[in-house]
């Protein structure tokens, strides 16, 4: 292919695409450049079937590489890249729900996209980018789409909107708003942000749609100028006459009502039957083509089960569970339920049940943090599980997949905000929810029971969050017609167009998250959502305050206690000791944990406070400053013809001039003193240069 770029001012900075240089054999291959920050994007799709039945096969993979940033990362023996990080698959993650909508669901041809970080340069987020990369890749290339989509960052610094900040006006500002679209809809939201009220959001989604809707249509004229031919698709589909078939029999058996009920077991148990009808008129009717047209029935299922719960809502606005449209399912909240743990939410929306558990631990438990794009620690740390029992599966438990990653980013998202300051509480919080029965949103609960467990363990924050996940139904004949959802069951999440999860406070949104089934919704449909979302949160803090109105004043008795000093940072070397010798001795002595940090600041972390207490009384004798005045019983170390040295601290000492021993003339120093023995001194004066005099004159009066 020819080499042919092309470029878009955006965001005051020059976005630039590029072919023809790079992976020539991908379907489609660009690199997106912004700033100095370069992204390689490839997609690439198998000419047959996939063997994988039952869903769309795409795979999205986001690759960091360390030379990108001029890195050399690993330990002494390994220095490849291994496990993607947490950020590299929320990366991929975001392309991925971009994508995924606009592809048809019935395509079963394997279509891979990878999205590679070439450079990076410190201030222009990658995912970004390769959102946009990822899109035009598709977009060229001869894979059946129905793109293009496009990406921005929103950012909010001193009351003004920014487009695509750059790292450090993120760090400053309240908002972290990443959007996704094609040129009429928006169809992936993420946001983090600092209490932000439901109507500046809007402005903002909007502020980046206008955004959205040019890198679209310039990644659309890259399309229309070199793009291949697309394919024709590997669908899943019969022939009209089973198809219909199958409709009549999944209505003629009681589908429609199968779908109706607010047990969700119910529901499996009722919709299994049918099934298991189909399933054996298939294996009777057709024998030599049952696998193939089982899973034939199974998207005509779905299709029509996918009608019913559109037409009920949209003409009756009758929900499978028979809430209304706005109703919250019902609630429980329950704090202090384990004995051991230093802090415990339980959070149950209908079927949905979250436990989550705070653990409190030393400064110095830190999750360090080291990727491509940073260095860094984290003091506060959520982690989300999703066992199978939580929906009555069965499958190998193999650690914590995308989704478990996803959804405890974002509730740790939802409560940062909130977090007390270091100086405030210097503890190090980890946060673990784990999903115990699932029907819809468990993210939100697990961010609602992180609240009640945190006010539970006695972490000051500064407010309660909720959370909530919302739906809508689109009329696909008129997309100006819709219904918003409250509180989405599973069924209403698979079935509907849109998963919005929103959390936040009393004063504004601290998270968001939006994933749509359809090519993506529009700004009313949007605003609409924002604002019965907040009425929900609202609803769901009164539950959550009724239980546990604020932090508890008193932490555990089993969490750790931190004593907080502040000594001259010269003195640090006098508490480390040589290659750690007199830190490892406290430490050794007293069982504490100690942290000290470059300005000085000294965390003591112990469950036993008498333990704390000598080791702060230890820290104190080895840092403290020698007052004119102080009275001290000091060791003698050293012998001289004209007086001794004594030891008054650990590592400061004094000298008792051969004058001020006795209140007589003293010819032989060693006639009154002795090496190791204790004796009561004075400190006389200390000089410019640090040297302190002594004197045993008249102290033992004193």
């Amino acid at each position: 292919m020819e080499q042919k770029k092309w470029s878009l001012q955006i965001g005051g900075r020059i976005l630039e695409i590029e072919t023809g240089l790079l992976a020539g054999q991908a379907n489609g291959a660009v690199t997106a450049r912004y700033g100095d920050t370069v992204v390689l994007a490839t997609a690439v799709m198998s000419k047959s079937a996939s063997k994988i039945s039952g869903y769309f096969p795409l795979m999205v993979d986001f690759e960091e590489r360390y030379y990108a940033a001029g890195k050399i990362k690993g330990s002494r023996f390994i220095k490849r890249e291994g496990r993607p990080s947490d950020d590299a698959i929320l990366s991929g993650r975001a392309v991925d729900r971009t994508v995924r909508p606009l592809f048809n669901s019935r395509m079963r041809n394997d279509v891979q996209v990878v999205c590679t970080v070439l450079s990076y340069d410190g201030e222009n987020d990658p995912d970004v980018i390769a959102i946009i990369a990822a899109s035009a890749a598709l977009s060229i290339s001869n894979i059946p789409w129905n793109g293009p989509v496009s990406a921005v960052r929103v950012g909010k610094l001193n009351g003004e909107l920014i487009l695509n900040p750059v790292n450090g006006e993120l760090t400053d500002g309240s908002l972290d708003l990443l959007v996704s679209g094609t040129q009429d809809k928006i169809n992936m939201i993420e946001c983090a942000s600092k209490e932000v009220p439901e109507s500046e959001m809007i402005e903002a989604i909007k502020f980046a749609h206008e955004a959205i809707g040019k890198i679209s249509e310039f990644v659309g004229q890259i399309q229309k100028e070199i793009g291949k031919v697309k394919s024709e698709p590997a669908l899943v589909k019969g022939t009209e006459e089973f198809e219909n078939k199958i409709k009549e029999m999944l209505l003629s058996e009681g589908l429609a009502e199968a779908l109706y009920d607010k047990d969700k077991k119910v529901i499996e148990e009722k919709t299994g039957a049918i099934n298991e009808k189909i399933s054996t008129f298939i294996k009777e009717t057709y024998p030599d083509e049952v696998e193939k047209l089982k899973e034939i029935a199974g998207i005509v299922s779905e299709e029509v089960s996918d009608e019913i719960v559109h037409q009920n809502i949209l003409e009756k606005e009758m929900r499978p569970d028979g809430r209304k449209l706005e109703e919250i399912r019902h609630i429980e909240c329950k704090v202090g339920i384990l004995p051991r743990t230093h802090g415990t939410g339980l959070f149950t929306r209908g079927e949905t049940q979250a436990l989550t558990v705070t653990t409190l631990g030393a400064p110095g438990a830190e999750q360090i943090i080291d990727t491509m794009e940073v260095d860094t620690k984290k003091r506060y740390i959520h982690y989300y599980n999703f066992p199978p029992y939580s929906v009555g599966e069965v499958r190998p438990m193999r650690g914590p997949g995308r989704r478990e990653i996803g959804h405890g980013a974002l509730a740790e998202k939802a409560l940062v905000p909130v977090l007390p300051s270091k100086e405030e509480f210097p503890y190090t919080i980890l946060l673990m929810s784990e999903t115990l029965s699932s029907n819809g949103s468990s993210s939100m609960a697990s961010t609602c029971g992180s609240t009640l467990s945190l006010m539970n363990a006695g972490v000051p924050i500064k407010r309660p969050v909720s959370g909530i996940a919302m739906g809508i139904i689109v009329d696909q004949k008129d997309n100006q017609k819709f219904k918003v959802l409250t509180d989405i069951q599973g069924l209403e999440d698979h079935y509907g167009d849109m998963d919005f999860k929103a959390a936040g406070t009393t004063e504004g949104i601290t998270a968001l998250q939006m994933d749509v089934k359809l090519d993506g919704v529009t700004i009313p449909m949007l605003e609409a959502v924002l604002i019965q979302s907040q009425k929900n949160r609202m609803e769901i803090l009164e539950k959550i305050t009724a239980t546990i109105a604020v932090p508890n004043p008193e932490m555990s008795q089993y969490a750790p206690r931190i004593i907080v000093m502040h000594i001259n940072p010269d003195k640090i070397r006098n508490v480390i000791g040589t290659g750690g010798k007199i830190i490892n001795e406290i430490i050794d002595e007293t069982g504490v944990e100690i942290d000290i940090e470059d300005d000085g600041s000294v965390f003591i972390t112990s469950v036993d406070k008498q333990s704390a207490e000598k080791a702060q009384e230890w820290i104190n004798n080895l840092t403290r400053e020698v007052k004119a005045g102080e009275i001290f019983q000091a060791k003698v170390v050293k012998i001289m013809a004209f007086g001794a040295f004594v030891e008054l601290l650990p590592g400061q000492d004094g000298l008792i001039h051969v004058s001020e021993i006795a209140d007589k003339r003293v010819e032989n120093v060693e006639d009154y003193l002795k090496v190791g023995q204790i004796v009561p001194v004075r400190v006389k004066e200390i000089d410019a240069q640090g040297k302190i005099s002594l004197t045993m004159k008249n102290v033992n009066k004193e």
